[in-house]
């Protein structure tokens, strides 16, 4: 499991739509496929990128496959985006600084020349 692995399961709105789902609680195949408009093999694959990912746990009992949400992976990318987050905001407010100090700097400069007219 990667951090690519759970970008690229959460880069696709039915994939998404299936983690909201299992977030209420464990669930049958069939019952996460139902509210979608394509083949039970089509949810099938997007469930398979989503246990890759690991964001998904299959329990089977019998017949049934039971999904279940797995948050960790969310976490470890929550994390990763968060210090890319802090890491620019601090890079970008460093940059509003200077760039205030220079226009500051730039109207000193043009209100002395106009005093000294």
């Amino acid at each position: 499991m990667s951090l690519d692995d759970t970008m690229t399961a959460l880069a696709d709105p039915t994939r998404r739509a299936i983690l909201a789902h299992l977030a209420r609680g464990e669930a049958r195949v069939t019952a996460v496929a139902e509210p979608f408009a394509i083949s039970l093999n089509s949810v099938s694959k997007h469930i398979r990128i989503l246990e890759r990912a690991g964001l998904v746990r299959r329990r089977i009992e019998g017949r049934e496959h039971l999904l279940s949400f797995e948050a960790k992976p969310m976490d470890e990318a929550a994390a990763w985006i968060d210090h890319h987050l802090r890491f620019w905001t601090r890079r970008l407010d460093a940059l509003e600084a200077a760039l205030r100090a220079e226009d500051a700097a730039n109207a000193a400069k043009s209100t002395s020349k106009r005093k000294k007219r």
